[in-house]
């Protein structure tokens, strides 16, 4: 069960704002998720970013939370970066804002997190890695590229049966300025609309 206020927020995302350019962009994913489904198969979703540190977090905590509120089983989502940074706080300050439920397990320069959304569901663990660490699956998984840089940086992902781009702009760029809260806050719910859309789709 999810706690009330993410439930809340998913209930007021408008997946009519979604532009029929950003729609089509995104039906490669549905696309893959139906399949595996029909075919009673594990769902694995790796999103990977540049340094796994904001886009790839947002977009894997919100497509396990879609998955939840869909029950829609048998999906595990992942992140990770083509290389290994931090988890910035402002994505965890803007989750938690949304009503998950945030704790630091570790900390130090690559702090890992648990991001609950269910009472009873296994958190999200977040922290940075590389796209092919050991946490993550070294196959059968489709790879969706959250940003430019490691769309045209990675044109090919080992072990990946599918290569999605589905990309979205940095809110880094609004770091340390009045708008980085609101900006962080915009592309949480940005991904959280469109994978929404992803999964409201999936005949289960």
């Amino acid at each position: 069960m999810l706690y009330q206020p993410i439930k809340t927020q998913i209930e007021q995302l408008n997946t009519n704002s979604i532009s029929k350019e950003r729609k089509t962009i995104l039906q490669p994913l549905i696309d893959f998720v139906q399949l595996k489904v029909t075919n009673k198969s594990r769902v694995n979703l790796n999103f990977i970013c540049t340094h796994n540190s904001r886009r790839s977090h947002l977009s894997q905590v919100w497509a396990q939370v879609m998955a939840s509120y869909f029950e829609i089983n048998n999906v595990y989502c992942y992140s990770g970066g083509t290389e290994a940074t931090a988890l910035f706080p402002m994505v965890a300050k803007t989750l938690e804002n949304t009503g998950f439920k945030i704790e630091m397990l570790s900390n130090g320069t690559n702090p890992v997190y648990s991001i609950k959304y269910s009472k009873n569901a296994h958190p999200v663990i977040g922290f940075s890695k590389t796209f092919d660490a050991q946490f993550n699956p070294i196959s059968e998984f489709t790879a969706i590229m959250t940003c430019s840089n490691a769309d045209k940086g990675c044109p090919f992902i080992a072990g990946a049966e599918k290569r999605i781009p589905i990309t979205y702009e940095d809110p880094k760029a609004f770091d340390n300025t009045p708008q980085q809260l609101e900006k962080y806050n915009e592309r949480s719910l940005q991904i959280a609309t469109e994978l929404k859309y992803v999964f409201s789709n999936i005949v289960n």
